[in-house]
């Protein structure tokens, strides 16, 4: 029962931090900061957790974890390259909408990553893009998508569903599920008529 107390506190820990992270920074958010936030002692929370620096890489790799195992999922998905690229989308839009602080702190946070964990993220993170970008070659590959620059279609996807995390919460005037059709609507079928 211990274990799973400890599980939950740093769990807690981790949440609090990627709200905090996404509010003041990395760098802006002290040890003391995290502490008064979750109701403890600064001293008391490294029973939880071993340092700042170890909660920075739970958090960004908790993020790039789930994009990548869920991009692996999806392409072996028997479906269409319109229908995988949907379904990137929509886990993309997901996971700003239930994690948007650890998603916010993966996508800001990252290069304050110690040496070696930030070559291991950069290098999941080109993981995952490169993973993108072959869906979306295939897809133009089997004609379900225009020819075109492959590189600038996967970063304009990508850039064009960051903005979530930062805008949207309940009582913007739209469902999690109303944001995601409205995205891939202009993602996939663009604005004219």
């Amino acid at each position: 029962m211990a274990k799973k107390v400890k599980t939950n506190k740093r769990q807690v820990i981790l949440e609090e931090a990627a709200k905090l992270f996404k509010a003041k920074g990395f760098s802006g958010t002290s040890m003391r900061d995290l502490g008064s936030q979750v109701g403890m002692e600064a001293a008391s929370m490294y029973n939880h957790i071993s340092s700042k620096d170890d909660i920075l890489e739970s958090i960004c790799f908790h993020v790039s974890n789930t994009y990548i195992s869920q991009l692996r999922e999806i392409e072996q998905l028997p479906v269409s390259y319109v229908d995988k690229l949907k379904a990137l989308i929509q886990l993309h839009v997901r996971l700003m909408i239930e994690d948007g602080a650890a998603v916010s702190v993966a996508n800001n946070d990252w290069k304050y990553l110690s040496d070696d964990k930030l070559q291991q993220f950069k290098e999941a993170r080109k993981a995952y893009e490169k993973g993108f970008a072959e869906l979306i070659e295939q897809g133009i590959a089997a004609g379900e998508f225009q020819p075109m620059n492959v590189s600038v279609a996967l970063f304009t996807i990508l850039s064009a569903v960051r903005w979530v995390e930062l805008w949207y919460r309940p009582g913007r005037g739209i469902s999690a599920e109303e944001l995601e059709e409205n995205i891939m609507t202009i993602l996939l079928n663009g604005l004219a008529k």
